[in-house]
């Protein structure tokens, strides 16, 4: 039987965006995604809504205006106290009492609710919803209460008082006169919907735009065992997940570029007994340490996003739960992401340390800025009046209570917390540099301690010893001047790839794959594959760790080495990704956790048993093949056909056939499924043989340093020998000349991967004057070499004609 709508309930399948003035922000979102992406396949668990006025009946009802008002205009004047007015505006709303009709219905709908659940006394979440929030301006994230795990009517109607009650905590207050919200104007709508069972399962939080760096073709992902509340609230460190959206749509991709297991140790539950309806409890150890979702909930989330996003025509901040009982999900709140959507796409700034100290501590970095002060350790928010302005806040987590604090502070340490907890999004919203999940903040840093806290290094985040200098740069990107030259960066990091989005460049002229294996995986391939010859107990104990979770070594290396790549491609897709095959040295290979097992010891490790001459190699050849696996799944699985593959220093035409046999044998087979392979052209005999190394290779990159190194017999590591390395010797200049010229009689493009042409405008002259097909730089060096090829082209056109 439908229950027809009365004048103080609606249900969400009755409600709209356009119903804000009545339901506020949070249930018309709600309405919203019932009525429109349920098509798209978006769960909502079902409920109602109190309306607006059913709040203003209450007020009239207990006769609280007056008074109210009363109370916030001596607090205007300066009279009272925030604390003294907040807690005698609540204490007006938890005295008064639900006038008959009004509770009725609300028992009324609560009853029907369980009849269309199939559950007598449905436990529900009970959710303030105001009908100033959730604006593309203003978050106002957790001004208000939410009660979960809520049975029966009285603990209903009783959850409802309180969630009026909670539009004048001392935060809400606070936070309506900084945006200049009227209070008597604003009125509070409640959510009342079914509990999904979390508890059960998990829950988190997701954006459709990456947090820190706004790209927008991402979208991230936070989850943990247990109630969501934990990772809103930034009590645990949650799991990370990122999915590029563009490639969702294909149904047989699985786009995953980033997948962190956080350490989760305690969840939020349905308490067993007594007063309290939920209570924290520890997790186990196996829960620590797996993931809380799966590969394919990950990608069915990311959908989600995209259908929420589209719909509502801008990037949106979520919350969704798992049902642990049927294993679904739900999507239970959405609102629109009010930072990074705000930024200029047109404008980039950059942050640089001037130099580096001592590391202090390590975490999850919010923000690209820098900072630097004295530390202030706040363990308790009883000590919150004792903090200084403009010093670093470090404290364990941070709840709404703490925002007058945030805005005075230069940064922000926590010990607990992901990227979407309170720290992380009143920080972002602040403009004020954070430090997320750190573990041990508060244990490690001194009261009044000299810090510099730094952002501007990816998605890890730092804190030096001491006062550091750094300098801090805006550029208008439309500024920069179109090039025939094709201006493509290098990117290393995983982690950092998504700030240079902004960034005109062509794709990425150098992808080195040894600084994903020596930062994310850590071992030495043929360890995971050998770990029995490792003779390091202490090692074979931290590869064992590393791995837990996955069905073995080779899984590890392969799905971890193929997400850091993906994530270095997304930024330009569907722009070619140059990705670079491993070319550690045999002692850089060593260094990793079990390599002493495996690599030789060389007395010139630089022109030794490195590049291509591994790959074939029985001595490595296992480990090559993983590199392989990984990189066909990128192109594969994740969907990234933009890759390329790139042999590092390939000494002989007969070395290249091997190493080509060697990648077809591994699903690398040049030609197929699109897939290109180049050769660095960093070998003397690459240029003298360029002709018949072209008929194996669909491109070139020039190598300047390996080039330099073996034309002029120049250590380059050597510093006494320093003065001599210069790649505009005239030397090595005849060699790229040479090389530009015979690859183009060949018929295939030629680039080059380094810093001389930023660092000498005259070697970047030479290079367009010579006709090189691309220039891939640092990121934080592209807009002053886009600028001086730019030059270079104009006064090469003009001498041509």
């Amino acid at each position: 039987m439908h229950i027809p709508e009365r004048d103080h309930i609606a249900w969400f399948e009755t409600l709209g965006n356009g119903d804000v003035p009545r339901v506020g922000g949070k249930n018309a979102s709600l309405g919203e995604m019932v009525c429109k992406l349920a098509a798209r396949g978006v769960r909502v668990p079902p409920g109602f809504a109190t309306t607006a006025e059913a709040y203003r009946a209450y007020i009239a009802a207990n006769g609280i205006a007056e008074p109210l008002r009363d109370r916030l205009a001596a607090l205007q004047r300066g009279d009272a106290t925030l604390h003294a007015t907040g807690e005698a505006a609540r204490r007006l709303f938890l005295d008064g009492e639900f006038p008959f009709a009004i509770a009725d219905e609300i028992r009324h709908a609560y009853r029907e609710l369980g009849r269309r659940t199939g559950v007598a006394e449905a436990s529900v979440a009970v959710r303030s919803s105001a009908t100033a929030e959730d604006l593309p301006d203003a978050s106002f994230a957790g001004q208000q209460e939410s009660f979960l795990n809520v049975r029966g009517e009285r603990e209903l109607l009783d959850a409802c008082r309180r969630c009026y009650a909670s539009l004048f905590t001392d935060r809400a207050i606070a936070y309506r006169q900084a945006k200049g919200f009227d209070h008597m104007e604003v009125a509070l709508s409640i959510g009342v919907q079914r509990m999904v069972r979390s508890d059960l399962g998990g829950a988190g939080v997701m954006f459709s735009i990456d947090t820190e760096s706004g790209f927008p073709r991402a979208a991230v992902i936070n989850a943990a065992w247990g109630l969501g509340e934990t990772v809103v609230q930034g009590s645990v460190d949650p799991d990370k997940y990122e999915v590029f959206k563009p490639l969702l749509a294909d149904p047989r991709l699985m786009p995953i570029v980033e997948k962190t297991c956080g350490g989760k140790e305690r969840k939020l539950v349905y308490a067993s007994g007594g007063s309290a309806r939920t209570v924290i409890a520890a997790t186990t150890q196996r829960e620590r340490q797996a993931f809380v979702l799966s590969d394919q909930e990950i990608v069915q989330l990311g959908r989600w996003a995209v259908a929420v996003e589209e719909h509502y025509g801008r990037p949106m901040d979520v919350e969704w739960a798992k049902d642990g009982e049927t294993g679904e999900l739900y999507l239970v709140q959405a609102r629109p992401e009010t930072v990074q959507s705000a930024r200029s796409a047109g404008v980039l700034r950059t942050w640089r340390l001037k130099s580096r100290g001592k590391v202090l501590l390590t975490g999850g970095a919010v923000g690209e800025a820098i900072a630097s002060g004295r530390a202030c350790v706040i363990r308790s928010a009883e000590d919150i009046a004792r903090f200084q302005d403009g010093a670093i806040l470090v404290t364990e987590m941070t709840d709404p209570d703490w925002v007058p604090v945030m805005k005075r502070a230069a940064g922000i340490v926590t010990d607990h917390g992901g990227i979407t907890s309170h720290a992380a999004i009143v920080s972002r919203e602040l403009g004020v540099p954070a430090l997320v999940g750190t573990g041990r903040g508060t244990a490690v840093l001194l009261d009044g301690q000299e810090l510099t806290l730094s952002c501007a290094e990816g998605q890890q985040g730092f804190v030096y010893e001491g006062m550091l200098p750094y300098e801090s740069e805006e550029v208008d990107l439309s500024a920069i001047a179109p090039t025939r030259t094709a201006m493509m960066v290098n990117v290393a990091s995983p982690g950092a790839a998504f700030r240079w989005w902004r960034l005109p460049a062509k794709g990425v002229g150098l992808a080195r794959l040894e600084f994903i294996i020596s930062n994310a995986v850590r071992v030495h391939p043929m360890a995971l594959l050998h770990p029995e010859r490792v003779a390091d107990a202490a090692q074979r104990r931290d590869i064992e760790a590393l791995v837990r979770g996955y069905a073995d070594g080779a899984d590890f290396f392969v799905q971890t080495l193929a997400r850091g790549v993906a994530k270095l491609a997304a930024p330009f897709h569907p722009h070619p990704v140059i990705v670079r095959l491993s070319d550690f040295k045999t002692n850089e290979y060593a260094g990793l956790l079990g390599g002493a097992a495996f690599e030789p010891k060389e007395e010139n490790p630089m022109i030794g048993w490195r590049g291509a001459s591994r790959y074939y190699d029985p001595r490595y050849r296992e480990g090559f093949a993983l590199e392989c696996r990984a990189l066909a799944r990128v192109r594969g699985e994740l969907g990234f056909d933009n890759v390329i593959v790139m042999v590092p220093f390939c000494r002989t035409t007969e070395e290249a056939d091997r190493v080509l046999a060697v990648m077809a044998e591994n699903g690398l087979s040049r030609g197929a499924a699109g897939l290109q392979v180049y050769m660095m052209c960093e070998v003397p005999s690459n240029v003298i043989l360029a002709t018949q190394f072209a008929r194996r290779f669909d491109g070139f990159s020039i190598g300047s340093n390996d080039l330099t190194q073996l034309v002029l017999g120049v250590d380059r590591d050597s510093a006494d020998l320093a003065r001599l390395f210069d790649e505009r010797n005239e030397a090595v200049t005849t060699f790229i000349a040479e090389a530009i010229a015979r690859t183009h009689a060949a018929g295939i493009k030629i680039g080059i991967c380094g810093q001389a042409p930023s660092n000498h405008p005259e070697f970047a002259r030479f290079l367009v004057q010579q006709g090189i097909d691309s220039i891939s730089l640092n990121p934080d060096s592209f807009v002053a070499a886009a600028r001086e090829v730019a030059r270079a082209e104009q006064e090469h056109g003009a001498a041509a004609g």
